[in-house]
């Protein structure tokens, strides 16, 4: 089955391509791979103290994850997969997009800042030529509407 693998992390446009993903995936029998990084510099090695950050950093994606789950499997009707990895998070999709073969379309949605699209989006641009499926940048703050009608 081909995924549409969407990227959930905390910012606010994450939303409009993980709605994005799965709306495209119920029109075409696909299925949904989202995938949470958790930053290596965010778990703070030693006396047992990693473990402990390691589960509440888990605890936190999958309580996030089932927020979304529960929409895409109501609405949309996709019962999602979540994929958690911990180191960079560009280095990590990029690893995840190599490592699962049934990854059909990479879906992220550019940043709301001025700076330009986000880090992901602007990592995986440099490295498209290598990647072996294509990638969706869904605006960051299209309507919910113009979602439904673009999907």
């Amino acid at each position: 089955m081909r995924k549409f693998l969407v990227v959930l992390d905390d910012s606010r446009e994450s939303l409009n391509a993980i709605r994005y993903a799965a709306m495209r995936a119920a029109k075409t029998g696909g299925g949904v791979q989202v995938l949470s990084v958790i930053p290596a510099n965010s778990i703070q090695h030693g006396f047992g103290v990693a473990d402990v950050m390691r589960a509440e950093a888990y605890e936190r994606i999958e309580a996030h994850f089932e927020v979304f789950a529960k929409w895409m499997r109501d609405r949309p009707g996709v019962d999602p997969e979540l994929v958690v990895r911990e180191g960079e998070p560009g280095a990590e999709l990029i690893a995840q997009i190599h490592d699962d073969p049934e990854i059909g379309v990479v879906v992220l949605a550019a940043s709301l800042e001025s700076t330009g699209p986000g880090p992901l989006v602007t990592r995986l641009l440099r490295e498209v030529a290598t990647l072996p499926c294509p990638i969706t940048i869904v605006p960051g703050d299209i309507s919910r509407e113009r979602l439904e009608q673009v999907t």
